[in-house]
């Protein structure tokens, strides 16, 4: 059978606060939690009206509060915008109060814009991104529960994340290219691939994963999921219009606009995007897993077969019609539910 998790990016609607948004979030990681979800992971964006997604370690919390057994992790912490020994301290105090439930997804994309960005990282000149082999190796270690021995002259300094850990969290490295899934495979770590953001070159970055992949202490075997944007209703057409909201963010995205909280269903069908848009959006969507259940159930599996994977993680890009309760997003949860009785 193909699992599902879910990854969410917290999105704010242009009804909502960002308290709505993060009720909305609870309320779908609940959905999760019950229709049998391997994992439900949190972004990392900062500075962006239409997210609220800026502390993954924080919903993580919350989303573990929430929930009783779905796996809860971070798609990504962007890692050059932190100190490994930040991040493993966040992540070592989940992993000791909800054991074995918590999974640490790491990017080295910045998640930001350039001066949000610099501010992130206290005005240094550096992006990150040079030391960011050995940051990822760094933090690996960090969250084992015997932490590391740092050189300090001629003596060696323990270092851990947490005095008493007796589990350590699951870290996994996220990616679109080749340098992510060659990196992946050096260092023994599982592989997560955004084809819900790159649409191509999945299956390439996926052979080269396992190509390259050494095995390591914590894994024997590569292992690897691929993201997918999904929307599923009782028909297509319906998909199709409940997608329309995403599809117009990704556009502006695309194209430089600002990224405005994003608009109702209504709202969108209302001003259509011009006819040079085309195009570029078929290629944009291409990828996006968009129908009713068993269109959906069957691309997802699809997906599976070609990636050799038995997981494939959603993104719930269902929009929300007027009249909505702000608090709640009934077609992304919607989405969930009818996918995982189709796969089942």
């Amino acid at each position: 059978m193909t699992a599902i998790s879910v990854l969410d990016l917290v999105p704010v609607r242009s009804d909502q606060t960002t308290a709505d948004a993060i009720s909305a979030t609870l309320a779908l990681a609940r959905v999760a939690d019950e229709v049998g979800a391997r994992r439900y992971w949190l972004a990392e964006h900062h500075n962006m009206p239409a997210v609220a997604a800026t502390n993954a370690p924080l919903l993580m919390s919350l989303v573990a509060a929430a929930t009783t057994r779905v796996r809860v992790g971070s798609g990504g912490v962007m890692l050059p915008n932190h100190s490994p020994l930040v991040v493993a301290e966040q992540v070592a105090l989940l992993e000791a109060a909800y054991p074995g439930r918590v999974d640490v997804g790491i990017g080295r994309a910045p998640g930001s814009d350039p001066v949000t960005s610099h501010l992130l990282r206290r005005g240094s000149t550096g992006d990150g991104v040079d030391t960011f082999d050995a940051d990822v190796a760094t933090l690996a270690a960090l969250v084992q529960p015997d932490g590391v021995q740092v050189r300090v002259g001629s003596s060696a300094y323990p270092l851990r994340a947490t005095p008493r850990a007796v589990s350590a969290p699951q870290l996994w490295l996220l990616g679109s290219s080749s340098y992510s899934a060659q990196l992946a495979g050096r260092l023994g770590l599982p592989y997560v691939f955004a084809h819900h953001f790159a649409g191509q070159g999945t299956h390439e970055a996926v052979a080269l994963y396992r190509d390259t992949f050494v095995p390591s202490e914590t894994l024997a075997e590569p292992r690897t999921i691929a993201v997918a944007n999904v929307a599923v209703a009782a028909t297509a057409q319906e998909a199709r219009r409940l997608a329309l909201p995403q599809v117009r963010s990704m556009w502006r995205l695309r194209s430089g606009m600002t990224l405005e909280p994003q608009e109702l269903v209504e709202d969108a069908e209302a001003a259509p995007l011009p006819s040079a848009a085309d195009a570029p959006l078929e290629a944009m969507t291409s990828s996006w897993i968009v129908g009713d259940p068993a269109q959906a159930a069957e691309q997802v599996r699809d997906l599976a077969r070609r990636l050799g994977t038995d997981e494939i993680m959603v993104q719930p890009v269902a929009g929300a019609t007027r009249g909505t309760p702000a608090d709640r997003a009934p077609a992304r949860e919607q989405t969930l539910r009818l996918l995982a009785e189709a796969l089942a």
